[in-house]
C-alpha cells in the first residue's frame, strides 16, 4: 500500500470514530509505531489533523470561551471517560493524613468516588456541592470555604475575596486545581475571581497539581491564574496536543497520562 493510500484510510477512519490511536494503526498496517506516527506528523504539517500523545484527533479551531456556567446537572453529571480517568488518576496522588484542597469543577467532583473511603485525610474545598458530599464521610474531615454566595454560581463556587483570604490561612499537601484553559501561559479562567482562587491555593501548595483534559490545553482564557512553574504535576489524557505536551515538558513541567484504561496504582508515585 502506498503511503498516500495509508493516509487517506487514516483519515477516513479518523472521520469515522472521531480519533485514532497510533498502536491500533500499527497493528491494522502492519507497520512500527514510529512509522504510524511519521504518517501523523506529515498530515498535521499539511493542516489535516492534530497530533496527540496517543495517536490523533480531527484538527479544530481553539474552542471559544465559555462566558456562561453549566447548570450542576451538567457538571457534576456522568464525567466523560477520559476525564474520570484524570480524576482517578489524581485521587491516587492522595496519602494518608494529607491535607488538600480539592476545587468545584466537575473534574473535581469526580475525584470523590476515587478517594477510599477509609482513607484518613483533611479535605478544604470552595465548593457548596463537594463539601454536601464529603461530610458524612467519617475518615475524612472536611472545611468549607467561606465567602458571598452567588445565586447563579454553578454547584455553589465561593470564589470571592473573603474566600481568597480563607485560603491564606491553610498550609495543603496538594492543591487540586484545574481551569479553563491551559496553555503555555499557564492556567487561564473565564473570571478574575476565578483565576484568584487558583492563585491563593498554588501559594499554600506544597504541591500544586493540575488536571488537564485535552479539551483545555491549548486554550487560553480571559483571566490568567498562574504560570507553568508554579504546576508540580500536570495530569492529561492520551487526548493531549503531542506539541503542547513537549513544550511543557521542557519547561520542566512533569506530566503523567491517564486514558480509559487508567489503573490505580495505588499511592506509591515516584516523587510524591
Amino acid at each position: 500500500m502506498l503511503a498516500e493510500e495509508r493516509r487517506q484510510l487514516i483519515l477516513e477512519r479518523l472521520s469515522l470514530e472521531g480519533r485514532v490511536v497510533a498502536k491500533e494503526l500499527a497493528h491494522l498496517f502492519q507497520l512500527s509505531i514510529d512509522s504510524i506516527r511519521r504518517d501523523l506528523t506529515i498530515m498535521e504539517d499539511q493542516g489535516l489533523l492534530q497530533k496527540t500523545y496517543g495517536g490523533a484527533i480531527p484538527f479544530a479551531e481553539t474552542p471559544k470561551v465559555r462566558t456562561m456556567a453549566q447548570p450542576p446537572a451538567v457538571r457534576y453529571g456522568a464525567p466523560k471517560p477520559h476525564q474520570d480517568a484524570i480524576s482517578k488518576a489524581a485521587a491516587s496522588y492522595i496519602q494518608r493524613h494529607d491535607t488538600v484542597f480539592i476545587g468545584g469543577a466537575g473534574i473535581h467532583y469526580g475525584m470523590l468516588k476515587h478517594i477510599p473511603d477509609e482513607l484518613p485525610i483533611t479535605v478544604v474545598t470552595n465548593s457548596l456541592a463537594i463539601a454536601e458530599h464529603i461530610r458524612h464521610r467519617p475518615h475524612i474531615d472536611s472545611y468549607l470555604i467561606g465567602g458571598k454566595l452567588r445565586a447563579n454560581s454553578s454547584g455553589g463556587n465561593i470564589i470571592d475575596t473573603i474566600a481568597c483570604e480563607m485560603i491564606s490561612r491553610f498550609n495543603f499537601d496538594i492543591g487540586f486545581v484545574t481551569g479553563g484553559g491551559i496553555s503555555l501561559g499557564g492556567i487561564s479562567m473565564a473570571t478574575p475571581e476565578g483565576a484568584a482562587i487558583i492563585r491563593a491555593v498554588a501559594a499554600v501548595s506544597r504541591r500544586t497539581v493540575c488536571l488537564a483534559p485535552h479539551e483545555k490545553i491549548g486554550v487560553t482564557m480571559f483571566a490568567g491564574a498562574i504560570p507553568l512553574n508554579q504546576i508540580k504535576l500536570l495530569i492529561a489524557d492520551q487526548g493531549a496536543p503531542e506539541k503542547f505536551i513537549h513544550e511543557f515538558n521542557s519547561r520542566n513541567v512533569k506530566v503523567i497520562f491517564a486514558d480509559e484504561d487508567y489503573s490505580s496504582g495505588g499511592n506509591n508515585h515516584e516523587g510524591n
